[in-house]
């Protein structure tokens, strides 16, 4: 556990923490001030709060900025470059399309749920959500269908690969601040996201799909023939996805294999996750986009456009960081620690509760995620938890951040929105996939942790 910069008094800083909480709610929900500046503000009233002297808050502001992004700026901007080749060549809809064919329209809703898994690990949500969700439509209008039955499984699907499965941001980022091994991440985010998958998006949506029938929205637009001819092959786009998965799981397993120290350097390169997607980048390029037709100037355009949300969401990440390395610089973990280990709940429900919290809370999932990676990782002991058990830890935080999505979020706007459904069938619907997502990675975290 990291030692404390300034030892606060416990009473202070727990006053200081939870009013700066409370200005957070205030300054994002009520006042409308953008998330970036109000997890400033509310840092610096916690560290003034707590007693903290100026230049230790600014210098622990300054690392904590540094200490954040550290390790995941790079996975998350190669993957912005990822995702834009792969939305703009056709990817991810040829992937949608293929699967929904070898399944049949009775089962296409397993199909998209399985796309959405694979594509939320190498696209932000909100691309996934704009880039598949014109098939879930066509599905409904095919079928008749609620439109629930076909956008849920696919929602889950999303938000399953983003929290669970690296190399997707959610995953990496509370990975990254545990010390998690991605590859010890990847074998136990798998799994738990496959089992939310099925709880979430399948038997839900078959339930809610049948309980609510929800039409088209208005703008629907036919997907023409000979756009389809021109996307790429399937077998093409999903070796690409794979890549950066194979060499970090490789990189991980040849760690446990004997006779091979000779390959082990190279496949220890390869396997950094940043250059494993380096690799998926120029892979996706070559295939996906010369190989389709575009060339280099359209490449280029096609990079600096993916590129342009990735600044909004560092930022944000950075700001809960910020506050994240405010509390443990004060001695947050200390007092939070012992309290924990008194009340005698698994570390795991713990870190649910405290991601589950602040989501409900503050309704960026980011922000929870980081907040309650930064706690946990501050507690005393973590240090001796084995790697399995801190992936499941993992598991639990991002569930919990997951969890509880409402109006305060800007995903339940986005589905609400996209869908043409008001308030009230969206907490029904997308709130309800969002929380099963959560407490499945919660159930799933208790149960790994009983064997690591």
């Amino acid at each position: 556990m990291t030692e404390p910069v300034f030892a606060a008094d416990p009473a202070r800083l727990l006053i200081a923490a939870a009013a700066g909480i409370l200005l957070l709610l205030l300054l994002i929900i009520k006042f409308k001030i953008h998330p970036v500046l109000s997890l400033l503000i509310a840092a610096l009233v916690i560290g003034l709060g707590a007693g903290m002297p100026v230049p230790t808050l600014v210098s622990t502001v300054e690392n904590g900025a540094g200490e954040t992004l550290q390790g995941i700026i790079l996975l998350i901007g190669l993957g912005s470059l990822f995702g834009g080749i792969l939305e703009v060549s056709g990817g991810a809809q040829c992937v949608a399309q293929t699967l929904v064919s070898k399944f049949g329209e009775k089962k296409a809703g397993i199909a998209l749920g399985i796309t959405g898994l694979v594509v939320g690990t190498t696209v932000f949500f909100e691309a996934g959500v704009v880039i598949l969700i014109p098939l879930a439509f066509g599905l409904a209008k095919k079928t008749k269908k609620s439109t629930l039955y076909y956008v849920i499984p696919l929602l889950a699907g999303l938000a399953t690969g983003f929290a669970f499965i690296p190399p997707s941001a959610g995953s990496v980022l509370v990975a990254n601040m545990l010390n998690v091994d991605l590859g010890v991440m990847i074998a136990v985010g798998v799994p738990v996201g496959i089992l939310s998958l099925i709880f979430a998006g399948i038997l839900w949506s078959k339930f809610i799909g049948k309980k609510i029938n929800t039409g088209l929205p208005s703008n629907i637009q036919e997907v023409r023939e000979e756009e389809e001819a021109n996307l790429p092959k399937f077998s093409t786009v999903l070796c690409i996805i794979l890549v950066p998965l194979v060499l970090i799981l490789c990189n991980t397993v040849s760690e446990y294999i004997p006779g091979i120290d000779a390959a082990r350097p190279v496949m220890e390169f390869l396997g950094t996750p940043f250059v494993a997607l380096i690799i998926a980048v120029l892979l996706a390029m070559y295939f996906l986009g010369k190989k389709q037709g575009y060339n280099g100037d359209q490449l280029k355009k096609i990079l600096d456009r993916s590129l342009k949300p990735t600044g909004q969401i560092l930022l944000v990440i950075t700001g809960g960081g910020i506050i994240r390395w405010v509390l443990q610089d004060c001695g947050m973990g200390n007092i939070i620690g012992p309290a924990l280990e008194k009340s005698g709940l698994p570390l795991v429900l713990v870190a649910f509760l405290i991601a589950a919290l602040i989501r409900a809370s503050v309704g960026a999932a980011v922000v929870a995620m980081t907040m309650a990676a930064g706690i946990m990782a501050a507690m005393p002991g973590g240090a001796d938890l084995s790697p399995v058990y801190l992936a499941a830890m993992v598991c639990a935080i991002n569930g919990g951040a997951t969890a509880f999505s409402h109006v305060n979020d800007s995903g339940f706007w986005l589905v609400s929105s996209l869908l043409e459904i008001d308030e009230k069938t969206t907490l029904k619907s997308w709130t309800m996939m969002e929380t099963i997502v959560g407490v499945t990675g919660l159930v799933c975290a208790v149960v790994i942790s009983l064997f690591a």
